[in-house]
C-alpha cells in the first residue's frame, strides 16, 4: 500500500469524530481562517507564556543557583531546546499522519503540547529540589517542541489554495495573527499579576497560572482544529489538490533548495519577532533597572501597533506582492537595526519609541513571511515542504535570538546587538534575490 493510501485509510478515531461532524457540511474558507487563526493564537500563546518566564520567572525560581544574567541565560538556552527538536517532531508525526490519519496525529501533539505546559505550572524551585528542577523543566521543554512539530495541519496552505489569488495575501496575514494576538493576551497577564502580587507572591505561585491557561486555550484550539480536519469536506480538498504528508526523505531530496531558500526568507522578521518581544524586557529587566510592570506596558501597548500593521499587510501583499513587500521591510529592518539600540537605551521615551516603530516594521513583515515559497513546492510536496520550512526557519531565525542578542549586548554593549538585526535582514534579502533567479531559470 502506497503511502497516500495509507494516509487516506482513516482510522477509528477518525472516522467516529467524522460521523460527529457530518452535518456540517462545506467547510468554507471564513470557517479554515477562524480554525487557522485559534490553533496559531494558542500555539503563540504557549510560546510567549515561556518566552516571558524565561525572563520573569526562571531565572530566579529554576536557575537561583546562578547570577540572575547567567540564569536568564540558561533559561534562554532552553527556550532554544524546543526549535532544536521540532524537526525531529515532524518527522514523526509524518510517519504518525501516514500510519493513523491526520486528526489523530494532531490530537496526539496537541494533548502532548497541552500536558508539557500545564506540567510546568506544577513545576518545583531550585530551591526545593535542586537540580531535578532544572532537569524536569528540559524534559518539559523538549516535550513541547517535539510536539509543535505534530501541531502542523496544512491548514494554511489549503487556505491559501481555497481563496481567490487576490486574496491571498489577505488570508496569508490570518494564521500570522496569532502571533501578536499570543502576545497581546500573554503580556496582559503576566502585567496584570505582577501589579498586583507581591514579587514573593508571583515568584511562589502566581507565575504558574498563565501555564494553566495555556492549557485551557490549547482545548478549545484542538476541538476548533478538528471541527475541520475530521469533515469529509477537508479530506476532499486535501486530495483534490494532492496536498497530503510526502515522505521527509523523498521532499528534502526532490525539494531541499526550496526548503532552505524558504527558511532564510523570514529570518528578519524572526529576528525582529524577538528584538521586539523577548530580548528587550531581558535588557530592561537585567540592566536597566527599570519597572517590569511598566515596560510590559508598553509592550502591550506596541503589540496593539503592530497587530494593526499586521492585519494592514493583507492588503499591501495582494496590491504589491508579498515578496516584494518582504523585501522592502528587509530594508526598513536593516535601517533599524542602526537606530534600535540608541533607542532601547532611550529611557522610557526611547523605549516607547522602539518598540512602537519595531512592532509596526515586524507586523507587516511576519504577516506575509509564513510559507511565501510555499508555491515552489509540487502540490504532492506542499505539506511536507512547509512543515519543514517552517521548523527550520523558526530554529535559524527565532530559536538562539533572545540568548544571542542578549550575550552579545552584554558582552560586546548594546550597540552591536543591531548587527544581530541587521545580519538577519541582509540573509532575507539574499535568499529573496536567490529564489527570484530559481524562479526565473526556470521559465
Amino acid at each position: 500500500m502506497s503511502s497516500n493510501s495509507a494516509a487516506a485509510a482513516p482510522s477509528a478515531f477518525e472516522r467516529d469524530a467524522r460521523i460527529a461532524n457530518a452535518h456540517h457540511g462545506e467547510v468554507r474558507p471564513s470557517e479554515i481562517a477562524i480554525g487557522v487563526l485559534l490553533g496559531r493564537t494558542a500555539e503563540f500563546f504557549d510560546f510567549f507564556v515561556y518566552a516571558l518566564a524565561s525572563v520573569l520567572v526562571f531565572p530566579a525560581v529554576v536557575f537561583s543557583f546562578a547570577d540572575p544574567v547567567t540564569g536568564t541565560y540558561y533559561a534562554f538556552g532552553l527556550l532554544a531546546l524546543a526549535f532544536v527538536v521540532r524537526p525531529i517532531g515532524t518527522i514523526f508525526f509524518t510517519w504518525m499522519h501516514h500510519r493513523y490519519g491526520d486528526a489523530a496525529k494532531l490530537t496526539t501533539a496537541l494533548f502532548l503540547l497541552g500536558c508539557s505546559t500545564i506540567v510546568m505550572g506544577f513545576l518545583p524551585s531550585y530551591a526545593s529540589v535542586g537540580m531535578a528542577s532544572v532537569i524536569t523543566l528540559a524534559v518539559l521543554r523538549f516535550g513541547q517542541g517535539f510536539a509543535l512539530g505534530g501541531t502542523w495541519d496544512g491548514l494554511a496552505p489549503l487556505l491559501a489554495m481555497s481563496v481567490p489569488e487576490n486574496k491571498r495575501g489577505w488570508y496569508a496575514m490570518l494564521p500570522q495573527l496569532g502571533a501578536p494576538l499570543g502576545l497581546i493576551v500573554a503580556s496582559a497577564l503576566y502585567y496584570f499579576l505582577i501589579t498586583n502580587l507581591t514579587q514573593e507572591d508571583f515568584l511562589g505561585w502566581g507565575w504558574r497560572y498563565p501555564f494553566f491557561v495555556a492549557f485551557a486555550i490549547n482545548v478549545v484550539a484542538l476541538f476548533a482544529r478538528l471541527r475541520i480536519v475530521v469533515t469529509e469536506n477537508y479530506r476532499e480538498l486535501f486530495e483534490r489538490g494532492e496536498l497530503q504528508p510526502s515522505p521527509v526523505g523523498e521532499t528534502v531530496r526532490q525539494s531541499g533548495r526550496y526548503i532552505v531558500i524558504g527558511a532564510f526568507v523570514p529570518l528578519a522578521s524572526f529576528a525582529l519577532f524577538h528584538m521586539v518581544t523577548v530580548f528587550p524586557l531581558s535588557w530592561v529587566t537585567l540592566f536597566a533597572g527599570e519597572s517590569i510592570a511598566r515596560f510590559l506596558l508598553i509592550e502591550l501597548i506596541a503589540t496593539v501597533f503592530g497587530t494593526i500593521a499586521h492585519i494592514a499587510s493583507g492588503p499591501l501583499a495582494d496590491r504589491y506582492g508579498r515578496r516584494r513587500v518582504l523585501g522592502i521591510c528587509a530594508g526598513a529592518i536593516a535601517f533599524y537595526s542602526g537606530l534600535a539600540p540608541l533607542l532601547l537605551n532611550g529611557g522610557v521615551v526611547g523605549e516607547t519609541i522602539y518598540m512602537v516603530i519595531g512592532s509596526v516594521i515586524l507586523g507587516v513583515s511576519f504577516g506575509q513571511c509564513s510559507g511565501a515559497l510555499a508555491a515552489n513546492f509540487p502540490r504532492s510536496q506542499r505539506y511536507t515542504g512547509s512543515a519543514l520550512t517552517s521548523d527550520l526557519a523558526w530554529l535559524f531565525g527565532a530559536g538562539f535570538a533572545p540568548l544571542a542578542a542578549l550575550a552579545i549586548a552584554d558582552k560586546l554593549g548594546l550597540v552591536f546587538s543591531g548587527a544581530y538585526l541587521l545580519s538577519g535582514a541582509v540573509v532575507t534579502l539574499l535568499a529573496l534575490l536567490i529564489n527570484r533567479r530559481l524562479a526565473s531559470s526556470a521559465i
